[in-house]
């Protein structure tokens, strides 16, 4: 199985699919090719919330507001999985995670490319040729790539080092009180914020001031009427500020990187 994400829309990915397929027979699967333009903080909050679901897998990921410069290319291994991706830090969020979850190290590897075709779309000239090649060879085999260049092998939670690295920042919590950041908004409204889902545990029933604006904490959408605001936790395990059928960031007046606070009302 080879794996696809990226910020490109349509009809981009089909080349780089078509690249793939020239040189390999792999399974693939769309993860998302419409994540937020050049912003390399969601595809990784992103990959790191759906790339650990997947069986053993080829992952090609890219985001990459540093397409024609001088960024490295890096393959990642972490047990079975590999994620090809810009060296910008859009890979190690989701192999932390993979490592976490089974006790493994990560690998960092450096994909050396030469004078690519475009200096605009190394999606399809750097990274799917990089990934059908890992593809290839397997995953377990990465090393015998005449392009790789080892870099390091690191512990699951220190994955840093001579790659750039993404780290979500963490929330302030105490026990009355709150303060965090939104990291994404998805594509419902739900603005997602970096407050463990531990913060609402003994609240549910009450209610929540969100800056200054109340809303009920529930466990389910449906708890509360439509239109109406409130604060539960995601699949992801952090603290959302949500509204039943209705878009949660408007309401709140909420966007990424925005500073949230939450206090007992």
């Amino acid at each position: 199985m080879l794996t696809l994400t990226s910020d490109f829309g349509s009809p981009y990915p089909a080349a780089m699919k078509g690249v793939v397929l020239r040189r390999t027979d792999a399974r693939l699967v769309d993860i998302a090719h419409d994540l937020p333009r050049q912003d390399v903080r969601a595809a990784a909050f992103w990959c790191r919330e759906t790339l650990p679901y997947f069986p053993p897998a080829v992952h090609l990921v890219v985001v990459d507001p540093g397409v024609g410069t001088d960024r490295d290319a890096v393959v990642v291994r972490v047990g079975g999985h590999a994620i090809v991706a810009p060296d910008n830090g859009v890979a190690l969020p989701a192999a932390r995670r993979i490592a976490a979850e089974a006790d493994i190290a990560v690998e960092c590897f450096r994909y050396e490319y030469a004078d690519p075709a475009s200096s605009t779309f190394h999606g399809r000239d750097v990274f799917a040729p990089a990934a059908a090649a890992v593809h290839e060879v397997g995953v377990d085999a990465v090393e015998s790539l005449d392009a790789i260049a080892p870099l390091e092998s690191v512990a699951p939670d220190d994955a840093a080092g001579a790659v750039v690295d993404c780290r979500f920042p963490e929330a302030e919590v105490t026990a009355g009180a709150a303060s965090g950041e939104v990291l994404v908004v998805d594509d419902f409204g739900n603005a997602i914020t970096n407050v463990p889902g531990s913060f609402l545990d003994g609240r549910e029933g009450g209610t929540l001031s969100v800056n200054g604006t109340e809303a009920a904490v529930v466990r389910a959408f449906a708890d509360v009427d439509a239109g109406e605001r409130l604060v539960t936790v995601g699949s992801h395990g952090f603290v959302e500020c949500d509204v039943n059928r209705g878009r949660g960031a408007d309401a709140f007046g909420l966007a990424p990187g925005d500073e949230v606070r939450l206090t007992e009302a």
